[in-house]
């Protein structure tokens, strides 16, 4: 007898899998595959869209041809601040250019003395001047850069609601794909900005439909529901939202830690804006509260300087316990300032964002235990800063941790330990941004109930009774 499944493609920037859930949401498959980067009409690396859709299209094809399957739905989960550009045919008219790509100061300078200045163009969309991260200026440097490949262009997707196209053949926009500091939605009056219409781009973008739509799919072998597609920091809380009625904050670790906070509320400020604070919006159409710290980007950076000078492979680390003795050794130390570890990956970003200091001496530590530590010291008092952006004046009871964070003990009981009066959870849910594109599902294919056994695995991460570390910060007055 075939087992019923639901099925998710999710799009990850280094790997896209495609993963297999069955009524319980435990996973029954999973394959991963990683793409070669080329390059675009600029020289400049990008995603190959052509090879990584027909993996799409061909993975999709054979999962419905086996008889051990029943297939009775199918979502997509990738990650923002990229659009597809189709032609007239429904075929990509450009290259999908990459969020990285830096955009032309001059076009920048031109946009934002048009539409009311960075500060409070920022105000309005919720989201800091990021270039290219502000994916909806894409089509702006398309018009005016490049406007024979702009004139090309019929219709508009983002890349989760791109990549459910190639399963639906149906343009559709998606609010969780809109509200990822794209610049292109106006939090105050819950609508498009005044830009969009001024610069008459309404009609590339096709209607807005809520995060649960889905269309059929026919064919002789089975009928399956597809679904839009979601923006994968808003599937990653989706399991939270629906399993925890509390307020709660997640942090999301990788190369980006991203904390979201879906009970606080107050409107950005300008200082927070100017700290990496942004907001997100969930499945549900509201706002999330969101900081972002290039921490996982920095830790690798660090550690791969620590691991040389002590002649050590990278994995080491994983070996290491927090250990009192040297803790209390760094706080108590009379060279704390020279051998902190400074920012050097993620200058312009985050928290302190216009915070620098020079890179230090790893020979005043007396080997790769010592100095981890201390590099694990600056990046939770990093990531504690990032926290209280998101926290505001919220009273959340949990903080899940969730990502590639999770393996890593030191950073766990440190931040648990500068957080005693909060309880810090490890999320151990595998594949979240997949599972909550599957969720979003579950009416309409899952006859059981909503799946609250996800949780039942989540870890307490017990606090080290250590006063001094609460006195401790990277950067004085922070």
């Amino acid at each position: 007898m075939s087992e019923s499944v639901i099925a998710v493609y999710d799009i990850g920037k280094t790997n896209k899998k495609l993963i297999l859930f069955d009524r319980q949401y435990q996973i029954i498959h999973e394959e991963s595959r990683k793409f070669k980067e080329i390059t675009d009409d600029d020289g400049y690396p990008a995603e190959d869209l052509t090879r990584v859709s027909q993996w799409v299209k061909k993975s999709f094809k054979d999962i419905k041809k086996r008889d051990d399957l029943d297939i009775q739905a199918v979502n997509v989960s990738a990650y923002g601040a990229s659009l597809v550009h189709l032609d007239d045919k429904g075929f990509p008219a450009t290259h999908l250019y990459n969020y990285m790509k830096p955009f032309p100061d001059d076009l920048a300078d031109q946009f934002y003395s048009t539409y009311g200045g960075r500060e409070e163009f920022s105000m309005q969309t919720a989201s800091p001047v990021l270039g290219m991260l502000n994916s909806g200026l894409q089509l702006y440097w398309l018009k005016y850069k490049k406007p024979d490949l702009f004139a090309n262009i019929k219709r508009t997707l983002h890349l989760p609601q791109f990549f459910a196209y190639l399963l639906h053949k149906k343009p559709f926009s998606e609010i969780t794909s809109i509200g990822c500091h794209t610049g292109l939605w106006d939090f105050r009056n819950d609508r498009s900005h005044d830009w969009v219409y001024e610069e008459k781009l309404t009609s590339l973008f096709p209607p807005i439909v809520s995060t649960y739509s889905y269309k059929m799919l026919r064919s002789k072998l089975r009928t399956i529901k597809c679904g839009v597609g979601i923006h994968d920091s808003s599937a990653a809380l989706v399991p939270y939202l629906q399993g925890f009625r509390d307020p709660f904050m997640l942090i999301s670790t990788g190369t980006w830690n991203i904390t979201l906070n879906p009970f606080n509320q107050d409107p950005l400020t300008k200082e927070e804006l100017k700290k990496d604070c942004l907001n997100f919006m969930d499945f549900r159409g509201a706002p999330v509260k969101a900081s972002r710290a290039f921490l996982g980007k920095e830790h690798e950076y660090q550690l791969q300087r620590i691991a040389d000078h002590f002649q050590k492979d990278a994995d080491y680390h994983h070996h290491i316990k927090l250990d009192k003795e040297t803790l209390l050794g760094l706080l108590g130390s009379n060279h704390t300032e020279i051998r902190k570890f400074y920012p050097q990956t993620m200058q312009g970003t985050g928290p302190m964002p216009e915070y620098t200091g020079p890179e230090n001496d790893l020979s005043l530590f007396k080997n790769f235990e010592e100095a981890y530590h201390q590099l694990m010291l600056d990046l939770v008092s990093i990531q504690i800063n990032s926290l209280k952006l998101a926290k505001g004046e919220t009273q959340p009871e949990k903080i899940f941790v969730s990502g590639g964070f999770c393996k890593n003990q030191l950073f766990l009981q440190l931040l648990a330990s500068y957080n005693k009066d909060i309880a810090i959870y490890v999320a151990d849910l595998a594949g979240a941004s997949a599972l909550g594109a599957a969720l979003v599902m579950h009416r309409h294919w899952n006859r059981e109930s909503n799946p609250d056994h996800l949780f039942d695995k989540f870890k307490l991460i017990p606090p080290v009774p250590l006063e001094q570390l609460h006195q401790y910060q990277l950067v004085a007055g922070n």
